[in-house]
C-alpha cells in the first residue's frame, strides 16, 4: 500500500478549504497533519507545508510568537519536507531563505493581495496630493486651514511617478495611477522594453535598478514596490533622494530595508523630501523611540498595505493550483529561486 503523503496544515485552513483537497489529490493517499495538534513524531514525517495567516498571526520576520517559532522549529525538524507555501507575497523571512537552501521548495502568494497593497499606495499620494494630513493636523488643534497660497495643491494629472519593483504590486499601482493622468516610470532589474513584452501597450520608460538616481530626476512621487533583494536592500539612499526635485513625495510597500532611514529622516527634516507614506520599516512593530513617528508630513501604517477579508480566498486558490502542479511534477506558481533572493 502507498504510504500516504503527508500535509502540514492548520486546523482553521483546512476547516475553509478541505473540502477542495480530495480533487487535487485524486487517487494519491494524503493526511493531513494539524499544526498544534499533532504529535511531534508525527510532525516530522510532513512532505508538504502551508502557512496560512493565522499561523504567522501578528508575529513579524523580527519579532516571533512563541506559536510561530514552535511552527518553524516542526520545519526545521521535518526531513521529508519538499515543499513549503506561505500566505506573504514576500519571501524575506529567514526560515523561507534557510528552507530553501537545503532544497526545499518555497513559493509565496504574490498576487494574492496586489490588488490592496496598490490601493494603499495610491491613497497615500491622493493624501499626500491633497494635503490630508496638514488638514487632518490642523482638524486636531482645531484650526481653520484652508489650501491657500504655499499650502495650495498642485495638480496630481501630469505627474510623474516612478514604480520601483514590476511584479503584481507595481503593475497594479501604474494601471491605478494611470486613472489619475500621471505619468508612469518603471524601475526593475532589466532595463529597457524587453521586460515589458507581457504588457507592450503600457509602453512606460524604465530603468535598471542602479539607474534609480537618475530615473527619479524628473519624478514627483517615489513608489517602492520591489522585493528585498541583495541589490535592493538600501537602495533608496541619500544620492536617491537628494536627486528627487524639492517637494516630491515617498511611498513604501515594498520592505523597510530598501529605504535608507538616515537619509530619509535628513531629507525630510530638511524640506527637500514633501512628505511620505511609510507601511513597511527595517524592524517591525516600528519602535516606540523611533524618530519616524514624529516626522512632518509622514504618514506611517503598521504593515498593513495589503489586508483585506477576500485575502484568504486567493491565497487558498494559489495554494491549491499549486497543489495540482506539484502532484503533477509542474512548475510551480511563485517559486523562490536562488535569483530571486539575490537579483
Amino acid at each position: 500500500m502507498t504510504a500516504p503523503i503527508r500535509l502540514l496544515i492548520s486546523r482553521q485552513a483546512l476547516q475553509e478549504f478541505g473540502d477542495d483537497l480530495p480533487a487535487c489529490w485524486g487517487d494519491r493517499p494524503w493526511q493531513p497533519l494539524i499544526a498544534g495538534e499533532a504529535q511531534p513524531e508525527q510532525l516530522k514525517q510532513a512532505e508538504l507545508a502551508f502557512i496560512s495567516r493565522e499561523i504567522t498571526g501578528a508575529s513579524t520576520k523580527f519579532e516571533l510568537s512563541p506559536e510561530l517559532a514552535a511552527f518553524y522549529d516542526v520545519l526545521r525538524a521535518a526531513p521529508a519536507l519538499r515543499w513549503l507555501h506561505v500566505h506573504s507575497a514576500g519571501a524575506d523571512r529567514p526560515i523561507y531563505q534557510e528552507l530553501a537552501a537545503r532544497g526545499v521548495t518555497v513559493t509565496t502568494s504574490a498576487g494574492a493581495n496586489a490588488a490592496n497593497v496598490a490601493v494603499t499606495a495610491v491613497a497615500g499620494i491622493l493624501a499626500l496630493s491633497r494635503r490630508l494630513p496638514m488638514l487632518m493636523a490642523a482638524q486636531q488643534a482645531p484650526r481653520w486651514a484652508p489650501l491657500l497660497g504655499a499650502a495650495m495643491p498642485q495638480d496630481l494629472a501630469g505627474q510623474r511617478a516612478v514604480i520601483v519593483g514590476w511584479g503584481p504590486v507595481g503593475q497594479a499601482i501604474a494601471r491605478r495611477l494611470r486613472a489619475f493622468d500621471v505619468e508612469i516610470g518603471v524601475v526593475r532589474r532589466a532595463a529597457g522594453r524587453a521586460h515589458l513584452e507581457a504588457q507592450p501597450e503600457l509602453g512606460f520608460p524604465a530603468w535598471a535598478y542602479g539607474d534609480l538616481a537618475q530615473a527619479v530626476q524628473q519624478a514627483q512621487w517615489l513608489v517602492l514596490a520591489c522585493p528585498l533583494t541583495v541589490i535592493t536592500r538600501d537602495l533608496v539612499d541619500a544620492r536617491v533622494l537628494a536627486a528627487l526635485p524639492p517637494g516630491a513625495g515617498l511611498i513604501n510597500v515594498a520592505r523597510g530595508e530598501v529605504l535608507d532611514d538616515s537619509a530619509f529622516v535628513a531629507a525630510i527634516r530638511s524640506g527637500h523630501l514633501g512628505g511620505a507614506h511609510l507601511d513597511v520599516f527595517r524592524h517591525e512593530p516600528l519602535p516606540i523611540d523611533s524618530p519616524l513617528w514624529g516626522l512632518p508630513n509622514v504618514m506611517i501604517t503598521p504593515h498593513a498595505a495589503g489586508h483585506s477579508t477576500g485575502n484568504r480566498a486567493r491565497v487558498a486558490a494559489i495554494f491549491l493550483d499549486n497543489l495540482k502542479a506539484w502532484l503533477r511534477g509542474e512548475p510551480l506558481r511563485n517559486e523562490v529561486t536562488q535569483a530571486s533572493l539575490t537579483d
